[in-house]
């Protein structure tokens, strides 16, 4: 089977968030199960070609894109995603590429991936690639399907290409004013009867959820979600129309990176037979944080983005309750101001018991999974989440709220305790208020001090698998019934 994977980010590349870890992994697995794939992403300024042994496809040489009335020259550059086969082809072309940011909210920023999506295009007519199916990214790649179908429908070539179109985050829309129409060549006519037009406004993803024989969701509670008014974010309808081709597939994590086993950043490792690593971690993390190490009191970690959406509201609204409990905090996250400011406060007043880095430090961010005893993910929404599934494998409990991908990875002791099942991996609560957050933090605080059930706790989420293998095969299938539809 043949694929063609676009987005517009992908590790170790240019990453701004999830979409760029699933570009980077997900391919690769699928070339273990035998899938020709070819991943399409924009070269960013960033992108250095001698690091990453990139070459000109000269045989393929410069081409014109047609943006805004006029033809932009576009090139190829081609390389492998590290560590495989798999080959990624970059789009160049530096007048919308070669900025201090992969998003920045210029004035031509539909310009930026309308061509894009056209280059990619066109690559694929000059490549000779015929996919079955083109797997489409979050609205960036959002009108990949309907140019396809429409502005190129001369092309036989793609009579039998399907596409996927993944929801990554439903927040960004890639909506544009109607000027967006003639800069890049869409017909009015879809504008006018509400194929693509959303509020008032041209809607890249809209465009995707309708003219994409499937589409999915990183995570099956978050693509029930979606269909709310809560959740869906103006989308909602849309998705109910197409609800018997929308699907939600957990996302995999990478564990040759994330296993305290194997992790480069720890000092000590450790694994599921033995968790004297663990303990020995959390030691050398508070030596370097400089907070004193008490064994018998919890340290609580969280590495977020300091934004309302990842709940950070909540621990504003209770963070002096949370402080009064017996237990330290290890927190890494840049964001709004005023949670920057917040939490600067909170570790001058309690310097013994509150640590705050302002920013991102992935080597820090390693040794708060392993150190910390408890990480916590209080999200107003989560698409699907990755630390949460890193402390599970790390035997750091999790306590999340129950939304999206933290619903579907993190199971509540007490909840599933009390019908005898004795299988929890961490603690979650429903209603987003801080009292609920707090009740659930005090919860995890009684059960670590109860060591027998503390270890079972731990041993329950690091017996859990959520590798890419296992992601790659449901979208296998899904890309299979994505092609029956174009047949």
């Amino acid at each position: 089977m043949k694929i063609a994977f676009v987005s517009s980010e992908v590790v170790p590349f240019a990453k701004t968030g999830g979409l760029a870890d699933v570009a980077g992994s997900l391919p690769v697995e699928l070339a273990k199960l035998g899938v020709d794939v070819k991943v399409f992403m924009p070269k960013y300024y960033s992108i250095d070609e001698r690091k990453y042994n990139l070459h000109y496809d000269g045989f393929i040489g410069s081409f014109p894109v047609r943006i805004a009335g006029y033809d932009r020259e576009v090139k190829l550059f081609r390389g492998f995603l590290p560590g495989s086969s798999v080959e990624i082809i970059f789009i160049d072309h530096p007048t919308y590429f070669h900025r201090h940011q992969i998003y920045t909210n210029d004035f031509d920023e539909d310009e930026r991936f309308m061509l894009f999506s056209k280059a990619v295009i066109e690559s694929l007519q000059r490549l000779k690639f015929v996919p079955d199916v083109i797997h489409c990214n979050d609205w960036q790649t959002g009108l990949i399907p309907l140019y396809v179908k429409d502005n190129y429908s001369w092309d036989r070539m793609f009579d039998k290409t399907a596409f996927l179109y993944t929801i990554h985050n439903i927040a960004y829309q890639g909506a544009f004013s109607k000027e967006t129409l003639w800069r890049g060549e869409l017909n009015q006519e879809l504008f006018d009867n509400g194929m693509i037009q959303h509020n008032g406004a041209v809607n890249f993803m809209k465009a995707a959820i309708f003219y994409s024989e499937m589409i999915n969701t990183v995570s099956p509670t978050y693509a029930a979600e979606l269909m709310t008014e809560e959740y869906g974010a103006g989308m909602q309808e849309y998705l109910k129309i197409r609800r018997d081709s929308f699907v939600g597939i957990l996302n995999g994590v990478d564990y040759d990176v994330w296993d305290p086993d194997t992790d480069k950043h720890l000092p000590f490792h450790y694994n599921i037979d033995s968790l004297t690593g663990k303990g020995k971690n959390k030691e050398y993390l508070l030596n370097q944080i400089k907070l004193p190490f008490l064994e018998s009191i919890p340290l609580i970690g969280i590495v977020t983005r300091l934004a309302s959406q990842k709940g950070i509201d909540l621990l504003e609204q209770v963070i002096w309750d949370l402080l009064s409990l017996n237990a330290q905090w290890v927190v890494l996250g840049a964001g709004e101001s005023k949670y920057e400011e917040l939490f600067q406060r909170v570790a001058k007043n309690y310097p013994r018991k509150f640590y705050f880095y302002q920013g991102y430090n992935n080597e820090l961010a390693h040794l708060i999974e392993a150190g910390a005893d408890i990480f916590l993910m209080p999200s107003h929404y989560e698409p699907c989440g990755l630390n949460q599934i890193y402390s599970l494998r790390y035997g750091t409990v999790p306590v999340v709220r129950k939304t999206g991908g933290l619903a579907d990875t993190v199971q509540d002791w007490n909840e599933l305790n009390s019908f005898g099942k004795d299988t929890g991996t961490g603690f979650s609560f429903e209603s987003y208020s801080g009292y609920a957050l707090l009740h659930s933090v005090k919860r995890s605080i009684q059960d670590y001090n109860n060591k027998p059930v503390w270890k079972k706790i731990q041993l329950n989420g690091m017996r859990k698998e959520f590798s890419w293998k296992r992601s790659a095969e449901k979208y296998l299938d899904l890309y299979k019934l994505a092609a029956s539809k174009r047949q």
